[in-house]
């Protein structure tokens, strides 16, 4: 079944405590915070101290999505805030290699992101070293955003790549994920689902947790 990620950037944030423990007590396996600088992506959201006072109370995984320019000078400081996965924008690593060796020798999963337009095929070179690929299926920035249909394709395509090389590493998809699109993005091939909408605007969070989860089936 797949691992279920909801996106925090879609919460009540004015009732941030009981949003966590409702994750805390779903079937729901990480936490996905979106970090974004206002630069990279037409957005702001929160940082390190937000990070780190929610891991006082989380109970599970924190994946990271950097959304900025130059992460690799805050690498050591999501680290510290509690990061588990850290991932960062092929379109703004100009050393990716290495921005990978920096997350792990941090003791974090290194994960990239990959925009819409982006082919994977630029991943080819390094996918030994990707814990997890975060294929955005919205453009970056926003939440509520459609699922872009051409995602599918491309989750084929990098599902074969990793099954060629005979890696390890996970394909999470991050936007737009619903109900309606979860069983065939995760029998594409797709290991990670990222829901905010979804989950938080439901009436029952937990019980469409379990749903995402159960698409997998």
């Amino acid at each position: 079944m797949p691992i279920i990620s909801p996106s925090m950037l879609s919460t009540d944030f004015l009732n941030l405590g009981a949003e966590i423990d409702m994750i805390n007590d779903s079937e729901a396996d990480w936490f996905h915070l979106d970090v974004m600088d206002g630069r990279f992506v037409p957005n702001i959201t929160f940082g390190m101290p937000i990070i780190a006072a929610m891991k006082k109370r989380a109970k599970k995984p924190f994946d990271v999505h950097l959304m900025i320019l130059e992460p690799e000078k805050y690498f050591e400081a999501f680290a510290k805030a509690g990061a588990d996965i850290l991932s960062v924008h092929i379109e703004v690593s100009p050393h990716l290699h290495r921005n990978l060796q920096a997350i792990k020798a941090l003791g974090m999963k290194a994960g990239v992101a990959v925009n819409p337009h982006t082919p994977v095929s630029m991943l080819c070179d390094v996918i030994y070293d990707i814990d997890v690929v975060c294929l955005m299926s919205v453009n970056p920035g926003f939440g509520g955003q459609k699922f872009i249909d051409q995602t599918i394709q491309k989750i084929r395509q990098l599902k074969h790549m990793i099954t060629d090389h005979g890696a390890q590493t996970l394909i999470e998809i991050d936007g737009g994920v619903t109900m309606d699109n979860a069983h065939a993005i995760v029998k594409n091939g797709a290991d990670i689902l990222v829901a905010g909408n979804t989950v938080f605007s439901s009436p029952d969070p937990k019980e469409t947790i379990k749903c995402l989860k159960e698409t997998g089936k």
